[in-house]
């Protein structure tokens, strides 16, 4: 598995989907030496490097109703819809304690991605040179604009990886991965329309130009890293996992039935596509 990557997309609670296929893969003891994710995709791969079969489902469907992980009240008391410092803090250290020790120790390379606000750059942080700050990294690539707060750190102010790298395939081939397996939370045929920008997001961000110009091209970088994954799909370099039927859950979701089924969906996918998947890896 020699120069090979996983990457990871976002997608809010959607990325229970991922959670799925991780545990699959976790199961079949698979482990990809590079792993690169952003927002929920870089949450769920956190715990596949842990080696935490069941951390995924614990922290993103058992807790789901929990007021503190996603209310209105959390909008209204704290201007987020998620609780940043419940999901990052009381659940890693607390509740659904993260492995921290594996983690740093997991010969496994992880980054995460994020956006620079200021430039409005797509950056990345490897485990092997941050491997102490990964929480923050995570909370700052899960820090969706309007959702969550933007997170300092590095002398630089960051937010959702997602707006400017959605789906990190080319961070990951940069890196010397020729082979990669790719996790999607869309269904194929699935594009991205612009997004409707109004003057609150204008007004609310205007002193990060970069960010709110990273924002209104985001569409466009979703759809042409879509194209040139199916490009790549077609020479034999990429291995795409995705659901195989439109999703019933969009970014924020607490019905934990409908989350359940969507990760139920992620394992089985990845299931029947088991065989190919280890050829391509062996290949």
């Amino acid at each position: 598995m020699k120069n090979t990557g996983l990457v990871l997309e976002g997608g809010g609670s959607r990325g229970v989907y991922t959670g799925g296929v991780l545990q699959y893969l976790m199961e079949e003891n698979i482990y990809i030496p590079y792993v690169i994710g952003v927002s929920a995709g870089a949450c769920c791969g956190s715990s596949y490097i842990a080696r935490q079969i069941d951390r995924n489902k614990r922290v993103n469907i058992d807790y789901v109703s929990h007021p503190e992980y996603l209310s209105f009240r959390n909008w209204i008391t704290k201007r987020q819809l998620f609780g940043m410092d419940f999901i990052f803090e009381t659940l890693p250290n607390e509740l659904v304690p993260f492995d921290f020790e594996t983690f740093h120790h997991a010969k496994e390379e992880f980054v995460v991605g994020v956006t620079d606000c200021v430039t409005g750059d797509a950056l990345f942080y490897r485990k092997s040179d941050y491997a102490q700050d990964m929480i923050t990294l995570l909370r700052a690539s899960s820090s969706l604009p309007l959702v969550a707060p933007a997170v300092h750190f590095d002398n630089r102010v960051l937010m959702d990886g997602g707006i400017t790298s959605p789906i990190p395939i080319k961070q990951s081939m940069k890196e010397g991965n020729n082979k990669n397996v790719v996790i999607l939370t869309r269904n194929r045929g699935y594009y991205k329309k612009p997004q409707s920008f109004n003057w609150y997001i204008r007004k609310k961000y205007r002193q990060y130009p970069g960010l709110l110009e990273a924002i209104q091209k985001r569409h466009s970088e979703y759809n042409d890293t879509l194209n040139y994954l199916y490009e790549e799909e077609k020479k034999g370099n990429v291995f795409i996992i995705n659901p195989t039927e439109k999703l019933q859950v969009g970014r924020v979701e607490k019905n934990k039935n409908k989350l359940m089924d969507l990760y139920q969906k992620g394992y089985h996918d990845v299931k029947k596509l088991g065989e190919p998947l280890k050829e391509f890896l062996s290949s």
